[in-house]
């Protein structure tokens, strides 16, 4: 990607999806002869490196893999870039998940207690990134975002889950809810505005790394509430543990559930960001709440499921527009 003077969000409109799989048009990162052909070809001033398997617990049950795309993915491009001289600036992804165990709040001092193979990989990536720096003098940052969420989130992720599951219920195309540990605290923000935090690492000066975050942490239970009750649907929870469920209050079902199978053999149990070095250094700060958020993927997924409950037609030609 060119350098720019300005942050234009239609120019990376594909970034502000919280976690994916990045494709460089002819294979993937792990694809050597295809990454040098494609740094060759564009010839780019701005490099985001996405790439992963970024879903938590999938990378428990494909770890080499999951540090393969996160890790040795990363290396190869630093040091296709080292090779080739291309002198682009890199933003390296990180994740909060790199903080795992250690005590609230992380900022970019705190130490990293990796809790998911997933973890392991981006800590692996973050150190080659500063080692690629200071030894040969390259232009990466590395960005430790904290979750950020939208209405493009995929469907596996837990907050596209809660709402893409409220809108089917609401609808009535699904009777009810599974989740996981309903206690894990996460730090949620507004994915758009973290893109343009990545965007504004690259324009500094010099290479740094920055924690961008909202500095307010909610349990899943606190997601799951404030989407119900924004549609209307307000909960009551009886039991504990695997046993706890939440039962909608004007009709008594059920309609949350926890199941062990969603459980991670190891949790991270409170991720909460201090993003105040990015509002110092770059005069970010985030603008979306949480209610906000939670609003905003609500509403998405009730019009995307009320459009397909009425036919893909309408679904293709009215949900390109809504994001």
């Amino acid at each position: 990607m060119r350098r720019s003077s300005t942050f234009n969000t239609g120019r990376i409109d594909h970034l502000i999806e919280g976690g994916h799989d990045f494709d460089f048009r002819r294979g993937d990162l792990n694809d050597t002869n295809c990454l040098v052909s494609v740094l060759n070809e564009v010839q780019p001033d701005e490099i985001y490196n996405l790439a992963a398997q970024s879903h938590v617990k999938v990378s428990f049950e494909t770890p080499v893999y999951s540090f393969e795309t996160a890790a040795v993915g990363a290396l190869k491009l630093f040091d296709a870039v080292r090779c080739l001289g291309a002198g682009a600036r890199i933003y390296q992804a990180c994740s909060s998940e790199m903080f795992g165990a250690a005590p609230a709040p992380q900022n970019e001092g705190t130490p990293f207690l990796p809790r998911s193979p997933y973890a392991a990989a981006k800590i692996a990536a973050y150190h080659l990134a500063v080692n690629y720096r200071d030894a040969y003098g390259m232009w990466i940052a590395n960005g430790i975002l904290f979750n950020h969420e939208s209405p493009r989130r995929g469907e596996t992720f837990v907050t596209r889950k809660i709402t893409r599951a409220l809108a089917r219920i609401k609808l009535g195309i699904q009777d009810r809810l599974v989740l996981g540990n309903l206690y894990s605290r996460r730090d949620w923000g507004y994915a758009p505005e973290y893109v343009r935090a990545m965007w504004l690492m690259l324009q500094q000066e010099a290479p740094n790394d920055f924690v961008i975050a909202t500095g307010q942490s909610h349990s899943v239970k606190e997601f799951v509430e404030a989407a119900f009750e924004y549609a209307g649907m307000r909960l009551e929870w009886e039991g504990e543990g695997l046993r706890e469920r939440g039962i909608e209050r004007s009709s008594g079902r059920s309609v949350v559930e926890v199941d062990a199978r969603y459980m991670r053999p190891t949790e991270v149990e409170f991720l909460l960001g201090d993003a105040g070095k990015a509002r110092r250094k770059l005069g970010w700060t985030h603008r979306t709440d949480f209610e906000e958020l939670v609003a905003k993927m609500v509403d998405a997924d009730v019009r995307r499921e009320s459009m397909l409950l009425h036919g893909t037609r309408a679904y293709n030609e009215q949900w390109r527009t809504h994001i």
